[in-house]
Order: C-alpha cells, then structure tokens, then sequence
C-alpha cells in the first residue's frame, strides 16, 4: 500500500498538497531565433479539469505575449508537464498523468530543440493531453483535537466536503474556511485553523483530511464604545449600539448593529472593530467608528404623466435636530392635472419627524402632519392630517409599525359633498429582502397596512381598509443585466357601503405606479357622467423585463393589469390591461426612468396612450 502524507498552510494553492519537485528553469531564459507556436488541448471528459489544465499552462498563457525559441520551447514543455499533474491533482485525479507532445514528440526527447530549429518557418504544433486515471475520493474528514466542548463540536462539523466527495483542492479550501466560519459564529472571535493535514492513499484511491483547530475561548460581546462623534448625543449611541452587550459573539449580529448605527443617518460611515483581546472580565471589546454627516439636506424630485400632468416636490431635512439624530423633513409638492381639461392646482405641504430610540425604547416614534389639496379626475379634497406610529425593525428586513392617525376635510364629487373626521388605527408590516433599495436585481419585499377606521361628519361609519402588495425580483443572467420584475397587489375595504367612504379611501386603479396605459384613477366604477367613483376592493399585477444595454443605459418592456370591484371582495371583474416599452438610464440615486403605455382595452374618455418620467423603477 502505498501512502504519501502532506501538510498545507490555510492559503496554500493545490500544489503544496504534495512534496515539491525541484524547481523548472525558467523557459524564458533560452536564446536563439524565435520559434512560433500553436497549442491544442485534448479534452479529457471533466470540465473543471479541462479549465483547470489551461489555467496553469505557460505555454498557452505566454504564446503570444512573450516569444521565445526552440530550446524556450522544450523548457515551457517541461514546465508544463510539472503545471498539469498539479491540475489533475488539484481535481482528484492523483494517479492522472500530463501529456504534452512537441511536434509530435515527448519534450524531454534528446536533441529535440535542434530539430525544432531546423523546421520551416510554420508554427510547432504543441498538443496537451492526460490520462486522468481513476478519481480519488474523501475517505474521512476531522478536525483536532477531537474533543471539544458541545458548542464547537457543533459548529466543527465540516461542511461542504464528505465521505465520497472528489477529492478537489477546491472543496478542501472551502471546507476550511467553511469551519472558520462556523467557529466564528459559535461565538469564538478569534478561531483559526492554521493548518490541515492530508493523507493520500494510493492503493484506496482515497483522501484523509485533518483541519487542525485552534478555536479560541468563547466570548460574550462588551458594552460597545463609539469614537469620531462630535454632535450626537452618546446616550443615543450607548442604547443604539448597546444591544450587542452580554450577547455571544457572532460576526453577523456585529454587523446587523453596525448597520443598525449607520441607519440613524447622522453618519455617513460607521466601521466596527473588535479588540485583540478579552477584557478583564472576559468580553469581548468592540469600537464602532463613526463619521458624521451633514446633517442639513436640500432636494427634490420632477415628475410626468400624461394627462395627470407634471408634479414637482422639494424638501428640506435635518437629520440631527435636537442632538439625538432625530430627521425632520419638510416636504412642499405641487401637481397639475388636465383631466377635466382645465388647468388646476394641487399642493401638499407636510412636515415628518423620525425619532430613534424614543422615550428609551427601542423603536422609532413618527410624527407626521400634512395639509393637502386635490383636484382630481374622482374627486376635489382639502384637508389636514395628522399621525403618530411608533416602529420597530424586527431584523434587518422586518418592520412593524402601530400608530393612531386623524384627518379633517371635505371632499366634492360629482353626486356628493362630504364634510369628515377621521380617526383610525393603522397596523403595518414591510419587509425588505432585496439586495438593493433603490434599483433590484434580486429578492422580493411585502408591504401590509391594516387601517381600521371611524368616520365621523356627513356620514357615520366604521370600516377596515387592507392595502396589500408584493414584488419579486430575479436575476435571469447573473450579472444584473437581465432583471425580471414581478408585482402583485390587492385591497379590500370593509364594513361599509361606498358611498359612506370618503372617496380618496375607495380604490382606484390606472396611471403610474399602477396600470400603466391608462388614465390616473380610470378604471373601476364610474358615475353617469363616466368620471371615476371608485370601488371596494383592488387586484393588481406587473411583469417587467429590465435588460442592460450598455453601460448606464437599458431598456424595459412590461404589462400591467388590474381591475376594481365594487364589492369588498369582487374578484377579477372587469380586468384591465395595458403594455409597453420603457428607456433606463442609471444613476447613483436609482434609474431614471421614461415610460411609454398603451392600453389593450380603452375606457371612456381616456388617453389613447400613457408616457410616464420618473426617478427609480417603477415597483
């Protein structure tokens, strides 16, 4: 039986899985005329092997950068032959041998550079080959020392490699750092595996591995400290970053906290650093470093959509206003419509207050209050709306918010003018596991808001409106260049009759943002006079195909569809669908996005088509 045993450094490429050969002259140290070239691979039936051997030969990767000449030639050869049993070992092929043929003759043939040199002027034809022999297979796979408490012993099970796994340098390496992973995340800061042990069975074609383990001791996380902030109150970040205290160690909780610092957004980069050593008390200490922001924001965005006209909308924020990173923002927008074909104006003015950490807790208190106008194809409205929530971020993805809310107004419609009271109780849900806010490419989110409500004024009643919505993101390509987008969304309002809803409750469909097509607020119920009533109850859906044409730009292609019931729970009466292409162009701060719809049945009294300008997708 024949047994080779090899030690490995963590880092070490396949090759030092065996004994070194003593080193190759350098095949570019030959002199003499230039001796031109070709190379042909002989495929051996393994993909990763065949890849494998064209990465580490010279004479493929120098042929055409670096010249040489017959006796250069012969060197690379011999090189090569070295390069490629590291290959077929590299793929658990130990028992393989290399083939490299020069002019059809083995390289280290005697005299063979000579005759080389005498051949025409024609390119030496250069062929590689091997004969893999049978593939070598994990025999056994185990860390030392063997005895470890519970918790590391969980952890060292090593995944990834196995029993009768191909006995790949790869899959070693990964393994390796897979149980790295998993000490760590056990709660040992500061684990190693500083080397491995393989023992190559020749006549078992097998493999032994040995990850020698040193794990450290365990720690719990220290009261973290916070440097470089100079203007927010530190009792803030005590409590904000002082969720890690008394935990076990883990890398991801340290980094969901880091996150969680930066997401007050009075930073601009939050760092977080674990100490060399345990504290006297046996923690582990950990410093967060900060740097402020400015804390004062101006900007704004610009709207378009056809016959709902432009909106503009510009805001002022502070993101530190009392010295707690509490975020102010005060918004102003202006609309347009022309849907009843005269020019008027809409505003909004609204003012936001987050505050982090509020009265000690650990959720966020929002305040918001508005004052709004609307002249829309539905309705006229006037009010004034107030709401206090308080939210929590379950984990990274997960918020919940609960809150009490009020509105003031009167609305008119074509058969009905409403003077109200509002009062109600909002519950919501969003979840975020996107990998990016601003522009997707893969994950989905989910929005739930349940608002029950009192109405008070003209009319009485007491109602629970449910807005839902969903999306799904998929990477069709790999590379983000190929994203398809898929959106679904349904409402229902019940408890009361339509007509005891204000109408800006009611759901509507069409526009942007929603059935792209066709009019804002166009589909559903209408009046005798055909303008929107609005319904009880919404089904919408998307499909959009985003591809990446060069660069920053791409385009879009996409169908919307929906329908309005007027029931609570209606069904898919009445579905209407609209199509069309889109223009993408990319920035820092999310797509500029052009739009251009048709719808695939018209309604009355609407646009032929819908061209929509916007910044960010449109879902």
């Amino acid at each position: 039986m024949l047994i080779g045993t090899a030690w490995a450094q963590p880092a070490a490429a396949p090759a030092a899985e065996e004994p070194r050969e003593a080193a190759a002259p350098n095949p570019d140290d030959a002199e003499g005329p230039v001796r031109p070239y070709e190379v042909t691979f002989t495929p051996t039936g393994n993909a990763q092997l065949d890849t494998a051997m064209e990465g580490v030969s010279v004479l493929r990767r120098l042929r055409e950068s670096v010249p040489t000449s017959a006796e250069g030639l012969v060197a690379r050869a011999l090189q090569d032959l070295s390069n490629l049993r590291t290959a077929l070992r590299s793929e658990g092929y130990y028992a393989g041998t290399p083939r490299v043929t020069v002019a059809g003759e083995a390289p280290d043939a005697p005299d063979l550079a000579i005759r080389l040199q005498a051949r025409g002027p024609e390119p030496v034809p250069v062929v590689i080959a091997a004969e893999t022999g049978p593939l070598y297979r994990i025999s056994t796979v185990t860390t030392r020392p063997a005895v470890l408490e519970e918790d590391i012993s969980e952890a060292g099970e090593v995944a990834g490699l196995g029993p009768g796994d191909p006995a790949r340098a790869e899959a070693v390496n990964s393994t390796q750092e897979t149980l790295l992973t998993r000490l760590r995340e056990a709660g040992h800061p500061f684990a190693s595996v500083p080397r491995r042990e393989i023992t190559v069975d020749h006549d078992a074609r097998s493999m032994e591995v040995v990850y020698r383990v040193q794990p450290g001791p365990r720690a719990r996380f220290a009261q973290p400290a916070v440097q470089g902030s100079e203007n927010v109150d530190p009792e803030l970040l005590r409590r904000a970053s002082g969720v890690l205290a008394g935990e076990v160690y883990n890398p991801d909780e340290l980094d969901r906290v880091r996150r969680d610092v930066l997401a007050l957004g009075v930073f601009g980069t939050v760092r977080a650093r674990i100490g060399e050593r345990l504290d006297p008390e046996g923690r582990l200490p950990v410093t967060f470093l900060v740097a402020e922001r400015p804390f004062r924001a101006i900007g704004g965005t610009a709207g378009y959509e056809t016959r709902y006209g432009p909106t503009l909308r510009a805001y002022w924020e502070h993101r530190n206003l009392f010295g707690a990173a509490e975020r102010l923002r005060i918004e102003g927008e202006v609309s347009r419509t022309t849907q009843r074909g005269v020019s008027d104006t809409g505003y909004r003015l609204s003012a936001n207050l987050r505050q982090p950490w509020f009265a000690g807790l650990n959720a966020t208190a929002v305040t918001d209050v508005a004052i709004l106008r609307e002249r829309l194809l539905a309705y006229d409205r006037d009010a004034i709306t107030a709401g206090f929530s308080l939210e929590r971020k379950i984990d990274p993805r997960l918020t919940l918010s609960a809150g009490i809310a009020g509105e003031i107004g009167n609305t008119s419609e074509l058969d009905q003018d409403l003077r109200y009271t509002l009062i109600s109780l909002p519950l919501g849900a969003r979840f975020d596991g996107t990998d990016n806010v601003l522009d997707p490419s893969r994950g989905y989110r989910a929005n739930l808001l349940v608002s029950p409500t009192l109405s008070l004024g003209d009319t009485h009643a007491t109602f629970v409106r449910v807005r839902g919505t969903g999306s799904a993101y998929f990477d069709l390509s790999g590379d983000k260049g190929s994203i398809l987008a898929v959106r679904a969304g349904v409402g229902t309002l019940a408890g009361a009759e339509a007509g005891q809803v204000p109408p800006h409750l009611r759901f509507y469909a069409g526009g942007g943002g929603s059935v792209r097509g066709y009019d804002y607020q166009s589909i559903g119920p209408r009046r005798r006079d055909q303008s929107p009533r609005g319904g009880l109850s919404l089904v919408e859906g998307s499909v959009e195909l985003r591809q990446r044409i060069s660069g920053p730009y791409g385009v879009a292609v996409f169908a919307d569809a929906g329908s309005v019931g007027e029931e609570a729970l209606s069904g898919f009466g009445d579905l209407r669908v609209g199509a069309g292409v889109g223009f993408r162009y990319a920035t820092a701060i999310g797509p500029i996005r052009a739009d251009v719809a048709l719808p695939l049945s018209k309604v009355p009294g609407s646009a032929g088509f819908g061209f929509y300008v916007g910044i960010g997708q449109a879902f």
